[in-house]
Formats: C-alpha cells, structure tokens, sequence
C-alpha cells in the first residue's frame, strides 16, 4: 500500500529511540521528509545518520529539549512547515502517590501535555494556510487504566486524549486531522532499561519477567508480550498519511488487548 507520505515534512519529538525512532523510521521508508528530534545532538547526528544509509527520505535533525518553549519556537523557525507532528516526547517513572511532589506533577504535566500543545500551536498557521496536516499525540493505554504505581503519568496521558479531541473538534471542516494514538506496554528504550534493571534485582532474566509481568501486572493483555515499536510506528503511518482522512478525533489503540473494551 502507497501511503502517500513522499515529500511529506513530518517531525516526530523524542525520535532518536524506542517508539519515536520507530516512527521516524517508518515515516522515512514511506518517504516522507523526518526531522529527528533528541536533547543531544551526538545522539540526533547517530540517528540522521543511521536512517539517511537505511531510507531513500530526506533525514533533518533538531537538537533539543521540546518541552522548553524557547526550544520549540526555535524549531519552527527552523522548519516553519512541517505537516505531520507526531507528539511523541515523553516521560514515566513509578512512584508512590504519596512521594509525588509538586514539582513531579509540574514536570509531568510540562513534558507530556504542554510540549505537545505548545507545537500544535505553532505548527497550525502554517497546516491552515495549507488546508492539510496531521497533529498525533502519543498517549498510552494508561489513559484509559490509570496505573497505580505512576498516577501522575496515567493523568497526563488522560489529558493527552482530552487535548486531541478538543483540537480536532475546533478544526472541524478542515483537512486537518488530530488523533491520539494508545500504545500498551511497549519495548521502548525506557521500558528495556528498566524490566533490565528489575530482572537483574530479581535474579531472572528478561523472558522470565516479561512472563510474569503478563501474568500478574498486565493480564488482560492478548498477545501476553511486550508489543515492539514499529508495531506502533505502522498505526502512527497510516493515520499520518493522507489515506487517513476520515480518521479524527479518535484514540486508536495499539495496547495488545490489554483495555478490556470492546469500543
């Protein structure tokens, strides 16, 4: 299938691993113009470089944090076009409700929500002089299932779904879509790093935990494994492409089956 993505100027934030990467590598073979975004500019160099051998589509780069404003206004000047934004930076840590600290919310609430909106914001001039664009937020199935052990991540991921929907309703008779995209538990780089460190705590291996992790924490989980990234990234395409114009609106999930829903 041609998903019409040649040509194309998509920024995917938080790019240079896990989910992010998956998506920017996935954009890249479609043919679309990526930028690579990353705080380190060794790492977002290692990444252009890496993709330009692999892909036939243009690799651009921007170095830094997305989160801070000056950092996103920067970018926009640089590359004061971009018609696909992929809201992907984020962050997750487990903590008790009762050590999360004002300042965690605050941070929460500024790199999982506010980056994403701060760039819809700047990125919509320009989709609106076009009549065509693509806004995706990377929300989570913690959305949905708040997860005890990380409150304030599950709230921001919520209000990820709120700011989606409320986006796309005020964009109503444009070509312009906004949709949120649920990935269940994933092999990002994050997820490994830490499963890694608890395996090795517990004395077993990362197969072992995985199972028992399907088994304990996540059960409602249909393919009882942790999903890869490019699983995501191919759901990520689609809606991206101009083939998914009558897709607004919506939080898709690509969660394995853990939500216990049907709709």
């Amino acid at each position: 299938m041609d998903l019409q993505l040649k040509g194309k100027l998509a920024l995917v934030t938080g790019s240079t691993a896990g989910i992010g990467l998956a998506i920017a590598t996935t954009l890249a073979r479609e043919g679309a113009q990526v930028i690579v975004n990353g705080r380190s500019k060794a790492s977002v160099d290692d990444v252009v470089a890496s993709l330009k051998s692999q892909t036939a589509g243009e690799i651009l780069g921007f170095a830094g944090d997305l989160s801070v404003a000056s950092a996103a206004e920067q970018l926009v000047r640089e590359y004061p076009a971009v018609q696909i934004l992929v809201n992907n930076l984020g962050i997750f840590e487990p903590k008790p409700f009762e050590e999360i600290s004002d300042g965690d919310w605050l941070t929460f609430f500024e790199v999982n929500v506010l980056s994403g909106i701060r760039l819809a914001k700047l990125v919509l001039p320009s989709m609106k002089r076009a009549n065509w664009g693509r806004i995706i937020f990377i929300s989570s199935e913690s959305a949905v299932q708040i997860p005890s052990e990380m409150i304030h991540y599950g709230v921001t991921k919520t209000a990820q779904l709120a700011v989606s929907r409320g986006l796309a309703e005020a964009l109503a008779g444009t070509a312009i879509t906004v949709n949120s995209i649920l990935p269940g538990p994933t092999k990002s780089r994050g997820v490994v790093d830490f499963v890694d460190s608890l395996a090795k705590a517990n004395g077993t291996s990362f197969a072992d935990f995985e199972k028992q992790f399907f088994e304990k924490v996540r059960p409602s989980s249909l393919i009882k494994r942790f999903a890869d990234p490019s699983e995501v990234a191919s759901l990520v395409a689609y809606v991206a492409s101009p083939l998914a114009s009558a897709t607004i609106g919506a939080a898709l999930r690509v969660d394995g089956g853990v939500i216990r829903s049907a709709f």
